[in-house]
């Protein structure tokens, strides 16, 4: 069965983030994707220069216009990033509506792109839409800590807490949700980041379970860009292979991501010489040079799953 994805994202001319960082890792997948850039810039903003254009909504519209014209909008999935502007978020909400009317399977993949460590990088008149307008309709949803605080407007500070707040993400709509990093300590120590999943795995007797995982990621020394976008498009492709198994879901997309940075970094630290820091150029994700990784990954993450809910603890 072909399987058939609309991602919407930031394309760059250079480099990897949006749709570039996740188009090829899905085609390598057996993905077939139909990308529309919600922006084209030259390369992504960390670079002391970047131009380009931004599309309007407007612009989406007449562009999702063409495909159903066509009759060849019918998808599989759907994938979201970041997005900077609340009309163009609304007409996004409206395609993803009427393709989910026209197949009521299709999984919509949300990564609620509103910012890090405790400050918004989008206009705050955005996170209304992603409560009240995405959220609802995401069936995977991939936040940070400090994006999953302001959608549920919970703060995170245990484990427990973690829990609680993806438990209220599912009420408000997606039967997976994934914090792809938080600020709790790890068993592992100082140099691994805490990451945890929940999938909420409905019976044919209409009663639910949830699968809740917890992961501890080996931290790497350096800003990487496109990292968030690659995370959201492996889940959706490795959710795909596993659609009940979030624990191996998640040691497959982690083990990806960690391949690739490993690689990454490896090359940026000898393309920039002893005792340099390397550029946002060399520091672009070896995509291409880790094929073999996405398509097989080995695992060197694994996940622990939870105890069913956070009172059952000891």
């Amino acid at each position: 069965m072909e399987c058939r994805v609309l991602s919407i994202q930031s394309h760059v001319v250079r480099g990897y983030v949006g749709n570039k960082s996740a188009t090829f890792p899905l085609q390598v997948l057996g993905f077939e994707v139909d990308s529309i850039n919600s922006v084209q810039f030259s390369n992504h903003t960390g670079y002391a220069h970047w131009k380009g254009q931004v599309l309007t909504a407007e612009e989406l519209n007449v562009l999702y216009d063409g495909i159903k014209l066509n009759k060849v909008n019918q998808y599989n999935y759907i994938l979201t990033g970041y997005s900077r502007d609340t009309s163009f978020l609304e007409v996004v909400v409206d395609i993803i509506q009427e393709l989910k009317k026209a197949n009521p399977s299709l999984v919509y993949v949300c990564d609620p792109v509103m910012g890090d460590q405790g400050a918004m990088y989008v206009p705050e008149n955005l996170l209304p839409v992603y409560k009240n307008k995405v959220v609802p309709l995401s069936d995977i949803l991939t936040p940070n800590q400090f994006e999953a605080e302001l959608l549920t407007g919970r703060k995170i500070n245990t484990e427990d807490d973690a829990v609680q707040v993806m438990d209220l993400l599912h009420e408000m709509g997606p039967d997976t949700v994934v914090l792809t990093s938080t600020d709790l300590p790890s068993r592992q120590g100082d140099q691994f980041l805490v990451a945890l999943g929940s999938q909420k795995i409905r019976k044919p007797d209409g009663t639910s379970t949830n699968q809740r995982i917890c992961l501890d990621i080996p931290k790497v020394d350096a800003v990487f860009v496109g990292t968030g976008d690659l995370f959201a498009a492996m889940l959706l492709a490795w959710t795909h292979h596993h659609p009940n198994d979030l624990k191996t879901a998640c040691e497959k997309t982690v083990s990806v991501m960690h391949h690739v940075i490993k690689r990454t970094i490896t090359y940026a630290v000898e393309m920039a010489g002893p005792g340099k820091k390397p550029s946002p150029a060399q520091l672009e994700l070896r995509m291409v040079q880790s094929k073999a990784d996405i398509e097989n990954p080995a695992i060197v993450v694994e996940a622990n799953v939870l105890d069913k809910s956070p009172d059952q603890k000891q």
